[in-house]
């Protein structure tokens, strides 16, 4: 007796058999000892690993998504190694998978059709700061930390903070942001040029090479075509990121709310006077109730704000109490604020130490975060219903936001173990991104599409935007090379 499959059914099984075809074949060809050789010669005996450790190291990031290891893993030392192994791998039709620090969230480093990793740890230099131009080049082993630390003393910093300590390149790949970007920005507002590795080896620099203005009208911006493009038009090798003065003086400030539609409306005008600052966080009731044990503090379990404001000395004294003054406005209580660096940190402890906060609510679990990003005038509502999903669906998820930009996180809190839950989170996710974009927001804000939201990309952009970008993906990577089964679904076979 047969088992007849539906017709999507039969597709699907279909292109499974020939990807894990076409996966063997990588693997045979990529392990082959001529191809294992001409790898060596170029960087080394220590740069080429087949450990199966290694391996899986770099087929993970921090999602929730399956390790997916590459075939090998490929330590270059610099930008002509890059340009001179990606000829191998194109010689051999091999897929080329770009590796950072790991610390993606949307599965962007799984090798879903095996081939080659780059990882590309050894490249950290910070190759050329111009102080007086507000601008400095670095390799993508740069880490954001590693390069302010280089910063100091200089009076420079690099404010784009996405929460982990990532590779500033592959902060460029996703197009990250974070907690300072109401103020300065994200990456695609931050990054002045690229130097990228194709994937037939030639090596393209964006604005031209050597080239940093601060801005430009000559020709297509291939600079913001490449940021936010996850490793899948090109290998990004240096950036020439812009830089800003360390303020004179910093003032943190904390207020809870009775309501969402409070700490949002409150959010809302400071943004409408003026008020420049710097970060404007928001914690639901769940996510303070868990900082509150985590960290023994005592702030009230209710929606809150936590904001920062940068400048000198006179005018943050004015900023402070417009603020103030605003959010009492709106009903907050236990305005706190402090200028000194350790009442400052321990204004903002709950805020630093949320992801840990959220673990620390099921010992023992996995947080996955996913993140969304909607026009500030609906962030009440898509709030108040995402909650109201959490509890329908069973699911441990507090909250936290860039409220400023609209874009907030869910912290699931997952046994990896149970399939059942792990289900639960999936439909969650997809419903919870199905409803940022009915209120004409984004899928995702920050993460980036990755593996997970392909299809949401589709519903988000629509099929001729998709068309076009897949034109533009087989411009740069006509045989599918650079890091395949990202960001774009598979075409139908």
């Amino acid at each position: 007796m047969f088992l007849r499959l539906a017709p999507g059914r039969r597709l699907l099984s279909c292109r499974a058999r020939l990807l894990q075809c076409r996966s063997m074949k990588t693997e045979n060809t990529a392990r082959s000892a001529s191809v294992l050789s001409a790898f060596r010669s170029i960087c080394g005996e220590d740069g080429v690993s087949l450990g199966e450790a290694v391996r899986e190291q770099h087929g993970r990031d921090e999602s929730v998504h399956r390790c997916c290891p590459p075939d090998v893993v490929l330590f270059p030392r610099c930008v002509e190694e890059v340009s001179a192994l990606a000829k191998i791998c194109s010689r051999h039709s091999l897929p080329i998978i770009p590796f950072g620090t790991g610390t993606g969230l949307e599965g962007g480093v799984s090798a879903v059709m095996g081939g080659i990793c780059f990882s590309l740890r050894n490249m950290d230099q910070v190759l050329d700061l111009h102080q007086e131009d507000f601008d400095v080049t670095v390799e993508p082993g740069v880490t954001r930390k590693g390069l302010n630390s280089y910063l100091r003393g200089t009076g420079l910093w690099f404010p784009v903070d996405p929460g982990a300590d990532a590779s500033l390149c592959g902060m460029a790949a996703t197009s990250a942001s974070g907690t300072n970007a109401v103020r300065y920005g994200t990456m695609r507002e931050n990054v002045l040029n690229l130097e990228v590795v194709l994937a037939d080896g030639s090596v393209l620099h964006t604005a031209g090479k050597g080239r940093r203005p601060r801005k430009t009208a000559a020709g297509y911006n291939l600079t913001n075509l490449l940021v936010g493009s996850e490793g899948t038009l090109g290998i990004i090798t240096k950036t020439t990121l812009r830089l800003y003065g360390i303020p004179e003086a910093t003032v943190a400030a904390v207020c809870s709310f009775p309501s969402v539609q409070a700490a949002v409306d409150s959010t809302v005008q400071i943004l409408q006077m003026g008020v420049p600052v710097a970060r404007i966080e928001f914690l639901d009731d769940v996510m303070m109730d868990a900082c509150n044990r985590f960290s023994a503090l005592s702030y009230a379990v209710a929606p809150s704000l936590f904001l920062e404001f940068h400048g000198s000395e006179g005018s943050l004294e004015e900023q402070v109490k417009a603020a103030e003054d605003i959010t009492q406005y709106n009903g907050s209580s236990g305005f706190q604020w402090a200028k000194d660096a350790e009442t400052r940190e321990r204004l903002w402890k709950a805020r630093h130490d949320a992801w840990y906060a959220s673990l620390a609510l099921r010992p023992g679990c996995k947080a996955y975060a996913t993140d969304v990003c909607v026009p500030l005038s609906r962030l009440p509502q898509i709030l108040v219903e995402t909650k109201e999903d959490l509890i329908e669906s069973r699911l441990t998820g507090p909250i936290v936001g860039h409220v400023g930009d609209g874009n907030f996180h869910c912290l699931m809190v997952v046994d990896p173990d149970d399939p059942e839950e792990l289900h639960r989170v999936h439909l969650f996710v997809e419903r919870l991104a199905r409803r940022a974009l009915s209120m004409d927001g984004t899928c995702t804000g920050e993460h980036g599409v990755g593996l997970g939201k392909r299809a949401l990309l589709c519903e988000e952009t629509g099929p001729v935007a998709v068309q076009v970008m897949q034109r533009l993906k087989d411009a740069f990577d006509p045989r599918n090379l650079m890091n395949p089964g990202k960001v774009l679904l598979p075409r139908e076979l």
